[in-house]
C-alpha cells in the first residue's frame, strides 16, 4: 500500500484514504469524481442485491398462496 505524509500533522497516511485518520485534512490525490464514481458502483451492488432479495421473497411468498389455493380446491371437491 502506498503511503504518504500528511502535510499538517506529518503522520503516514494511504494515498487512496480520503481524509488523514489523525487530524481530518482531506487527501488532495481523492478527487470528488473518484468518490462519487466509487459510491456509486457499491450503491448499485446495493440496489441489484435488494431488487433479488425482494423477487426472492415474492416469488415465495406466491407460491405458498398458489398452493393452499391448491390444496383448498382439492379438498373442497373430494
Amino acid at each position: 500500500m502506498k503511503q504518504k505524509k500528511c502535510p499538517q500533522c506529518k503522520n503516514l497516511i494511504s494515498i487512496t484514504a480520503p481524509t488523514c485518520l489523525f487530524c481530518g485534512r482531506p487527501n488532495k490525490f481523492v478527487t470528488n469524481n473518484y468518490i462519487k464514481s466509487k459510491w456509486n458502483k457499491e450503491f448499485k451492488k446495493d440496489r441489484l442485491n435488494n431488487f433479488k432479495k425482494l423477487i426472492t421473497t415474492k416469488a415465495f411468498l406466491i407460491f405458498i398462496i398458489i398452493s393452499i389455493l391448491i390444496i383448498l380446491l382439492i379438498s373442497l371437491y373430494k
